[in-house]
């Protein structure tokens, strides 16, 4: 009986033990996890010359790598998100679902941006980084195929908004210049000239002085 007793106890200690051993480690995780939101930086899942590509080359699920691979090509997009410093280049996946969010919500600048393109590539995101459901190769080419069409519209969009700007430049350089208002012009006369005149001017002087004097002696 005293062993069995013995047993007992050890077996309600192991279990009490494992108890606290669990919440201690509970808590753990939330703390880690509440410290997600304090990242600053995300890097790069898969460089080009990582292994682990390699088995994307043989039979077998490998949904983690697509989703890494989803992630990067983020990175890799020549869509101009973090243009103009906007959004900070070490956040890329939030930085970039806000600019998706930004651009369905615009009234003018991207209009014709569909909202369905928009859709796809939340979704795709978060499906790769926070989904538990399958996210293989199709998953992956979907999702790049959207991401390589909006890239595609916002940089025929800023090839037409450039040339805009070019020829508003243009016609401005060409404009007809604005006419100056009507000056007087004063003609000078050569020194010669000034010299007749003067010499003229001076005979009908003498001229009229010396009709003057002969009309009062009469």
């Amino acid at each position: 009986m005293a062993g069995a007793g013995s047993n007992w106890l050890s077996g309600v200690n192991v279990v009490l033990v494992m108890a606290y051993g669990s919440l201690d480690l509970k808590e753990e995780i939330d703390i880690r996890l509440s410290r997600v939101q304090d990242i600053k930086y995300e890097p790069q899942l898969l460089a080009e010359d990582d292994s682990r590509l390699l088995q994307l080359e043989t039979q077998g699920c490998y949904n983690y790598l697509y989703r890494m691979k989803a992630l990067d090509a983020i990175r890799t997009s020549e869509i101009p998100f973090q243009a103009e410093g906007r959004y900070p280049k070490s956040l890329i996946g939030k930085n970039f679902c806000a600019y998706l969010l930004e651009l369905r919500n615009s009234s003018s600048s991207f209009k014709g941006i569909r909202k369905a393109l928009i859709d796809a590539l939340l979704d795709g995101y978060e499906n790769a980084r926070y989904g538990t459901g399958v996210f293989g190769k199709p998953e992956y080419l979907k999702y790049q195929d959207a991401l390589n069409e909006l890239a595609n519209m916002t940089k025929a969009r800023a090839g037409s908004s450039q040339r805009q700007h070019q020829s508003a430049a243009k016609d401005l350089t060409l404009s007809p210049e604005v006419s100056n208002p009507a000056t007087i012009q004063v003609t000078y006369l050569p020194s010669s000239q000034k010299s007749k005149r003067a010499k003229h001017f001076l005979e009908l002087k003498s001229f009229k002085d010396n009709y003057n004097t002969l009309e009062s002696t009469l």
